[in-house]
């Protein structure tokens, strides 16, 4: 059995990136910064290490959402992860890896709800900073 279910939420680097197939199908590409916070060594403090995913989005679903995925809107994802391998012009092999969007949420306040949407935006609930884990101890996952 394989399982292959992804949900992220971050802040968009850049406003989403509409095109069309020459069938007519809409894709929506965007990319989410989505932070771990790691503890360094030499200092001691917390800080934010930003991971950068990309996330397309297919349909009639994500042109409609297109308009209101602009530049460092807080977002919640849900999908699934798909990697694709090709070769470039210059005859190099690239692969990626990127989150095929199923379900997208914009996160925040009031004010970032779409016109004329009676639906609550749910907020954020990121928690605290991580418990210290003392010198020496291994993380269990």
């Amino acid at each position: 059995m394989s399982i292959n279910r992804v949900v992220l939420t971050g802040n968009l680097t850049r406003d989403a990136e509409l095109k069309q197939t020459s069938g007519g199908m809409a894709i929506v590409k965007i990319r989410l910064a989505v932070n771990d916070r790691r503890k360094n060594a030499a200092t001691g403090q917390w800080e934010d290490s930003p991971n950068y995913i990309d996330v397309v989005i297919f349909g009639s679903r994500g042109e409609a959402l297109s308009r209101f995925l602009s530049k460092g809107k807080h977002i919640a994802v849900e999908g699934k992860l798909r990697w694709s391998e090709w070769e470039s012009q210059a005859g190099e092999k690239r692969n990626k890896l990127e989150v095929v969007a199923d379900d997208i949420e914009l996160l925040g306040g009031r004010g970032d709800a779409p016109a004329g949407s009676s639906r609550p935006v749910p907020a954020a609930d990121l928690g605290d900073e991580p418990a210290d884990i003392p010198d020496g101890e291994d993380i269990p996952f």
